[in-house]
């Protein structure tokens, strides 16, 4: 299993915080060549994330990097410079259509090829951003199998709206509700959008247990400081672990004598609780498996 559960953005153009990047805990760095770096930076930013990939990589760390979007002009020499091995994938930010994700796909797929780098290797993340990207939320998650994840930018889809963010993000309820409901349909990870109160831990706990409980399945980050909360949030707590291995268990036996559905501690079970405890017993192994 590939988890996700916290993705947090480094600068490109910050070489001493992507030297550490790989050894903050978070489960995916996103190296950023967009918004975090202004344009005269945009090359440096390039030269920095080619370098720094590899050894972030080596902590045991997923390793994504944010292009530009392709409005810009700048998204294919970003591309040239950063895939390579080592490399997870790429984020695709303000993704608005399906076709927007299949254009990207077909790149990635001839940059396999040159590069000499197994085919299909590299996943594709993309960004909701805007009120189109929102709506055709499916189309996005659906549009390729490199798709793992579809991750939500709030700040931008408040602007794309013309609304003010607000602390109790009610302009937000539906679209997140939309991406997570969206992912789970396309069999991908939804990502909720990130946390802009750095300096206020409760806000940041709160905000990931209400994405958790809308069906997101991690949170991107902008601060080191967000990645432990993050990760506790998403992680399953010891009572469910023990308890979704017992509901495993004596359906597993139940199964064996042909039984569908089974009656466990006074609760129905049937398959697609039994599916919901796996895909929890899964999650809680990978996690184990995470460098410390």
């Amino acid at each position: 299993m590939t988890l996700l559960r916290s993705m947090l953005f480094t600068p490109g153009n910050n070489m001493r915080m992507i030297t550490k990047a790989g050894l903050l805990g978070a489960d995916a760095v996103i190296f950023d060549l967009e918004d975090s770096v202004p344009m005269p930076d945009k090359e440096t930013a390039r030269l920095f994330v080619r370098d720094g990939i590899a050894d972030a990589a080596a902590c045991g760390v997923q390793v994504f990097v944010r292009i530009n979007a392709f409005d810009t002009g700048l998204s294919h020499q970003d591309l040239e410079w950063v895939v390579g091995p080592g490399l997870n994938g790429i984020v695709l930010p303000k993704a608005q259509t399906g076709e927007d994700v299949t254009a990207l796909s077909a790149l990635l797929e001839s940059m396999e090829r040159r590069k000499n780098l197994a085919p299909g290797s590299l996943a594709i993340v993309p960004i909701l951003e805007s009120a189109k990207g929102v709506v055709n939320a499916y189309a996005i998650a659906a549009a390729s199998p490199r798709v793992v994840a579809i991750a939500f930018g709030g700040v931008d889809f408040s602007r794309d709206m013309a609304v003010k963010p607000t602390k109790d993000g009610v302009e937000l309820f539906y679209p997140r509700a939309q991406i997570a409901v969206s992912a789970r349909a396309a069999g991908v990870w939804s990502i909720d959008t990130p946390c802009i109160s750095v300096n206020d831990p409760a806000q940041l706990k709160a905000d990931a247990q209400t994405a958790k409980q809308l069906g997101f399945r991690g949170k991107l980050l902008i601060h080191p400081l967000q990645v432990g909360p993050v990760n506790e949030v998403f992680s399953p707590d010891t009572a469910d672990v023990a308890y979704a291995r017992k509901i495993v268990e004596a359906f597993d036996e139940a199964q064996k004598q042909g039984q569908g559905a089974i009656s466990f501690e006074g609760k129905m079970v049937d398959v697609a609780n039994y599916r919901q405890a796996k895909d929890l017993l899964d999650a809680a192994r990978a996690i184990a498996k995470q460098p410390a």
